[in-house]
């Protein structure tokens, strides 16, 4: 009875430190985030170690009484659970070690592929040894006899867990901090199994297992579970008096956009955002136009990409931007702030409400021109301006100003009677023939009377014509500040307008780029997602769409090519994969969507004759293959039906499966 009361007192415990785990994970990992990824696993050992506890528990309750022999059956079968659970136990816990590192490497694959290795061995001894004891067997009265299969099983999962030991014992010495007594926790848990199972072996009646699994969870539980869920809540709370300060914080998973976000500000839940997603760059390309001025959609949309917003951060710990977010329907100032967290995997993403801010700054500047005197003023206007005209506005006489280009003083270049009438005059020959017009209604006297009434000021770009070619001009128009006069300023833009030309171009060719594999020249799998998006979208609203068809082609050799002639020989591969591509399937866009897989879109005249296309490639992969030069591309196609297909992603995996058959067939020749 002892034996039992051991291992259920020890299940009851486990119970206790871990059921918030198991309702708040569960078993299912849903394509979480890593972090997540890890409780699951911790929670497939905890149940292993678990049900180990209960078959540990009845074993021992029904051994008391192995002299019956209506119990036999049942304690042999309990006996081979036993040695199940106790492996799955190391298995469980091996697959929680490289979850919890967040390592999908080759050390972490071979760590997994070992233990499953050793738990198919102990399996296969366990079905053995219904025929032929090397593991245990029980005597004529029904008395369980270890053999030395259990001992060499013991042996092996007692080295498998020093490695693991040794192995977190040197993370842990390589780390600091918290993280540092986590991973020596983790190690610890792997070092007390491990003297534990070595006293199985000794007291085979002893539930010593039991034990150590439960010790090792407890220094999970209080070292690591709780250790996590501490530095959380501190993060938690820091987030939350931040969010103070901001209308919102958003943390940004840069691998996957999964994103959360926190919040105390009114604005910010006025606008009805989301708290959490699964795309952050996605979700906010769809607000813009619910949440951001018009004026300012185009100027926003361009900074919700994740590749901009790590090109920004080049070289920077953060970068600012800012434009108009509609707040009940009027538009305030907001100022956007991105930084990358220091483990490189987030964007922290701050918005701050800067309208109030701007109102005071513009405020105090204007107070800080009342004390400048008239002719302050005035030169410091001309030093930015060409020409400056004061108009009087009762008589329409006026003075022309030019600043000194040396000492920047105004000097006068010349007055008249009657601004307005000489100027309609001279525009003819001075303006481009396609402003005139506008510019004769923009400085009609009563039109500017009127506007100056509602306006602090008023501008408008024309081009005038310097020897022949056209030059653009910026002419401003404000009142003086006892309301007698229009201060009329005219400025050279013909810089600036070509500078944003240059730039509208640059940012078109950036976008561009952005969309191009910089190796192959083909589109790259953001341009791919682009199109997966839009086609998608036809699909969900159910129009008729156009026949499409997807090529998935993978190449082959490109590791060994790597391995053995260098990367360089590598990147040619690539692109002579892309170049057979390209020149087969001519009028149809080209993606390179990973490091040697390509997708076509077949559509038009090469999805009417994409069979004899296809078979061309394959007929010319095939020689290549043969003649063991030149590019060997494995390759599948899949249709569009519109009556069964609803999603994109169902036709590329068809086409990804015909991929990999044609795959396997290449290798075989």
């Amino acid at each position: 009875m002892l034996y039992s009361i051991i291992p259920l007192a020890f299940f009851i415990i486990n119970i206790i430190l871990n059921y918030k785990l198991f309702l708040s994970y569960g078993f299912i990992s849903k394509k979480q985030k890593d972090e997540d990824n890890v409780h699951v696993r911790y929670n497939w050992f905890l149940l292993t170690s678990n049900i180990y506890l209960l078959i540990d528990m009845s074993w021992g309750l029904l051994y008391e009484h192995h002299e019956r022999s209506a119990l036999f059956p049942f304690i042999y079968s309990l006996t081979v659970f036993y040695f199940i659970f106790m492996l799955l136990t190391i298995v469980s816990w091996a697959r929680y070690i490289v979850a919890y590192l967040y390592n999908k490497g080759l050390k972490s694959s071979i760590l997994v592929h070992t233990v499953w290795a050793l738990f198919t061995i102990g399996l296969l001894c366990l079905i053995a040894n219904r025929f032929y004891h090397f593991m245990f067997y029980y005597t004529e009265e029904h008395v369980y006899v270890g053999l030395n299969g259990r001992n060499i099983s013991f042996l092996l999962q007692i080295a498998f867990y020093t490695i693991i030991t040794t192995y977190m014992f040197v993370l842990a010495h390589k780390t600091i901090g918290r993280q540092k007594i986590r991973y020596q926790a983790v190690a610890a848990t792997s070092m007390v199994l491990c003297i534990f199972l070595t006293l199985q072996i000794l007291f085979a009646f002893y539930p010593f297992y039991a034990m150590g699994l439960t010790i090792g969870i407890s220094l999970v539980h209080s070292f690591v579970e709780m250790d996590e869920k501490k530095e959380k809540d501190i993060h938690d709370h820091i987030a939350s008096s931040m969010a103070e300060d901001y209308e919102a914080i958003f943390y940004i998973d840069i691998a996957s956009g999964e994103y959360l976000s926190f919040s105390k500000s009114q604005k910010y839940m006025s606008m009805k955002a989301k708290a959490n997603g699964k795309d952050f760059f996605k979700d906010a390309l769809e607000s813009i136009e619910n949440c951001v001025c018009p004026d300012d959609w185009e100027y926003a949309k361009s900074f919700y990409n994740k590749e901009t917003m790590l090109k920004n951060l080049e070289g920077k710990k953060s970068f600012s931007f800012k434009y108009r977010v509609l707040i009940d329907n009027k538009p305030r100032f907001f100022l956007f702030t991105v930084m990358r967290e220091s483990s490189g995997k987030y964007f922290i993403f701050y918005e701050k409400d800067i309208e109030d801010e701007l109102i005071a700054e513009k405020k105090q500047k204007e107070n800080q021109k009342k004390t400048i005197t008239f002719s302050q003023i005035a030169e410091s206007l001309a030093s930015n301006y060409d020409v400056i005209y004061y108009v009087d506005i009762k008589d329409s006489s006026y003075v022309c100003y030019q600043a000194n280009e040396i000492f920047g003083e105004l000097q006068v270049n010349n007055s008249g009677d009657n601004f307005f009438e000489e100027s309609v005059k001279n525009i003819p020959s001075v303006i481009h023939a396609q402003d005139c017009d506008q510019i004769i209604e923009f400085i009609n006297r009563d039109n500017m009377i009127s506007t100056m009434e509602s306006h602090k000021d008023c501008s408008i770009s024309y081009r005038i014509m310097v020897s022949g070619k056209a030059q653009y001009t910026r002419m401003t128009i404000r009142k003086s500040s006892d309301g007698s006069h229009f201060i009329i300023c005219v400025e050279n833009i013909d810089e600036e307008v070509n500078r944003e030309k240059q730039h509208l171009k640059e940012l078109k060719t950036e976008k561009e780029l952005a969309r191009r594999d910089e190796l192959t020249g083909v589109k790259n799998k953001t341009a791919y997602n682009e199109l997966v998006a839009s086609v998608q979208g036809n699909i969900d609203k159910r129009l008729d769409y156009l026949n499409f068809a997807l090529v998935v082609c993978d190449t082959n050799n490109l590791k060994q090519i790597n391995d053995s002639q260098g990367h360089a020989a590598g990147d040619e591969y690539l692109i002579a994969a892309a170049k057979m591509v390209c020149n087969i399937f001519v009028h149809s866009p080209v993606f390179r969507i990973g490091g040697d897989e390509f997708v076509v879109f077949l559509c038009g005249d090469d999805y009417s004759v994409r069979y004899e296309l296809l078979n061309k490639m394959n007929k010319l992969v095939l020689e290549n293959n043969k003649n063991k030069k030149g590019v060997i591309l494995a390759s599948g196609m899949a249709e569009y039906d519109p009556e069964k297909d609803t999603l994109v992603s169902d036709i590329f995996e068809r086409a990804d499966k015909e991929m990999y058959e044609n795959k396997k067939n290449l290798k075989k020749k």
